[in-house]
């Protein structure tokens, strides 16, 4: 069995049991501009797969901690070890522990800020909708006023101009995102229509 096939059959599945924003289609966008990054920047693609194969399986256990538990799910797979050495597997498991938006710190290695960038997609359609989607996942009791503050707080802490999200590959693309994102953040009454239209179209599902 080839890498591909191992990761499709084994490793992909797994996304099936998480909510929909972290869901398979969104592993697979992640890997899809991984791969298209690897690319632009001369990275090794199988490595770029991988990290963004393994980069929020630890959803299985905790949203805070998924991204150190998705690096120790990656560095104990040893079947990882009939197409990777040691010094691979251990920069893998780094850049899956330094995806996180919130993180802090700047990832160690070019596989990181990869996936990073990849994990951003900075479409405020999407970001839009993957927010709403969190909020009526682990909140169900909240009210759709409560989901509304939430979802406002979490962008602008997220995403506005003092956010703690940093972009790391330069004309990465999300920079236009981004600043389409902060605009919307400076008009509430579009951000609000945002929210009702998305609110409304999932709770209606």
């Amino acid at each position: 069995m080839d890498l591909q096939r191992y990761l499709e059959k084994y490793i992909l599945p797994r996304y099936a049991a998480f909510d929909k924003a972290h869901g398979i289609d969104h592993v697979r966008a992640v890997i899809n501009r991984s791969l298209f990054y690897a690319g632009r920047y001369n990275a090794d693609a199988r490595m770029a797969y991988v990290v963004a194969a393994y980069h929020d399986l630890g959803l299985c256990e905790s949203r805070e901690n998924h991204h150190i538990v998705s690096g120790t799910i990656l560095s104990r797979d040893f079947t990882l070890k009939k197409w990777f050495d040691e010094a691979q597997i251990e920069m893998m498991r780094q850049a899956v522990e330094d995806h996180r938006a919130s993180a802090g710190h700047e990832p160690r290695n070019l596989y990181g800020k990869i996936v990073a960038e990849a994990d951003r997609l900075i479409d405020p359609e999407t970001v839009l909708r993957r927010t709403v989607l969190y909020g009526l996942q682990h909140y169900p009791q909240n009210g759709k006023e409560q989901h509304y503050i939430r979802f406002k707080q979490h962008l602008i802490r997220k995403y506005g101009i003092q956010g703690y999200l940093k972009l790391w590959l330069p004309d990465s693309g999300n920079e236009i995102g981004l600043a389409a994102l902060r605009r919307l953040l400076g008009d509430e009454q579009a951000l609000q229509s945002c929210f009702e239209r998305i609110y409304n179209e999932e709770c209606s599902c």
